[in-house]
């Protein structure tokens, strides 16, 4: 079976999660006496992928992978909380937040909801001042980290869509000792993350909370069919700047333009166009950084390229700087990697 998903075979313009996710995923299934491999199966997502730690896939593949265990539990959750957040929960979720004026109104109905249907966590907001804050408050006193994630990103997406564009965290205050994939969580969070804090919060600024909600009930429902998918790793406008520039950057890093010859093909100033990809959630450096590790899972995938090959086609002066990168953005050495492809590939099918 060939071990490469769609996400690790794809141009650089497209999200991918972690392995370890995953796993976290599919413990829920264990935990109930379930096995995971017909759930696996249904999501097109490889069963190597959960003991090769590096491997990725796609966005989508994860969605269909949490709308496959959640079908499987009718839970909506992955089985973290004493309560079920039966299947459908999300919907309404979206539905109880689609007929209010603005960001601020949408939130307070939101966390009104979970807050009835949840009952190990606590959703609280402070929105009295700047930055405006969201809180999850384990009142089970155990913190339990996936949790955390998936509730943000439950409603972090919903909160982007429903402005239709990104809402920037400044600073993310996590309840727990940095975990393993805690480098995924540039992607997922902030560039400004700090552990091992009282309570887990997330910091933004209060000028969003007046964004006019702007979904309707058509839009909601094309929404809702690629939900969880469509912003797992991070809500993307595709009409945005940051999208485009995904697009822009295919290619290996030879064809990639300055920053300043960016901003001329795009006819906006340096300092524009700076603004309007951090009011994405964005930077030049972070799509490019993107770009060159999807780029680097592809031609890895190509076993007669040399890494110093790989290396230089992504514009690393030394391959030991392209080694520090890989391990950065996967937790394996360009070699490991690939010996984890080879034994997988000449497992069974």
């Amino acid at each position: 079976m060939r071990v490469m998903s769609s996400a690790q075979r794809a141009p650089a313009d497209k999200d991918s999660v972690a392995a370890p996710f995953v796993r976290e995923a599919l413990a829920a299934l264990e935990r109930r006496g379930h096995d995971p491999a017909p759930v696996l199966e249904a999501a097109g997502v490889p069963a190597e992928v959960l003991q090769t730690p590096g491997l990725r896939i796609s966005a989508a593949a994860f969605g269909r992978l949490w709308l496959s265990v959640a079908e499987r539990l009718d839970d909506e959750f992955f089985g973290m909380d004493s309560r079920r957040l039966k299947v459908g929960s999300f919907a309404t979720l979206c539905h109880r937040c689609l007929h209010t004026r603005d960001l601020r109104e949408a939130l307070i109905r939101g966390a009104r909801l979970l807050n009835l249907l949840l009952d190990d966590t606590r959703i609280e907001l402070d929105f009295g001042g700047d930055p405006a804050v969201i809180r999850f408050v384990d009142v089970s006193g155990r913190t339990r980290v996936f949790a955390h994630e998936t509730l943000f990103v439950m409603l972090h997406g919903l909160a982007c869509w429903l402005v239709a564009r990104r809402i920037v965290i400044r600073r993310a205050a996590l309840a727990y000792t940095a975990p393993e994939r805690a480098e995924e969580y540039r992607a997922i969070y902030s560039d400004h993350i700090v552990f091992n804090q009282p309570v887990t919060q997330f910091e933004f600024s209060a000028v969003d909370l007046a964004a006019p909600v702007v979904q309707s009930e058509a839009s909601a429902r094309e929404f809702l069919r690629g939900a969880p998918g469509n912003f797992i790793v991070k809500y993307k406008n595709p009409r945005g700047l940051a999208a485009q520039l995904r697009r822009r950057l295919r290619g290996t890093p030879e064809t990639w333009p300055s920053f300043e010859a960016l901003a001329r093909e795009q006819r906006l100033s340096l300092s524009t166009l700076r603004r309007r990809l951090e009011q994405e959630g964005t930077s030049y450096r972070l799509l490019k950084s993107a770009a060159r590790r999807d780029l680097a899972i592809a031609m890895l995938a190509q076993p007669q390229r040399p890494v110093a090959e790989v290396a230089t086609a992504l514009g690393f002066a030394e391959p030991s700087a392209f080694y520090r990168a890989f391990r950065q953005w996967t937790g394996l050495s360009p070699a490991d990697y690939r010996a984890g492809l080879r034994n997988s590939e000449s497992g069974p099918d």
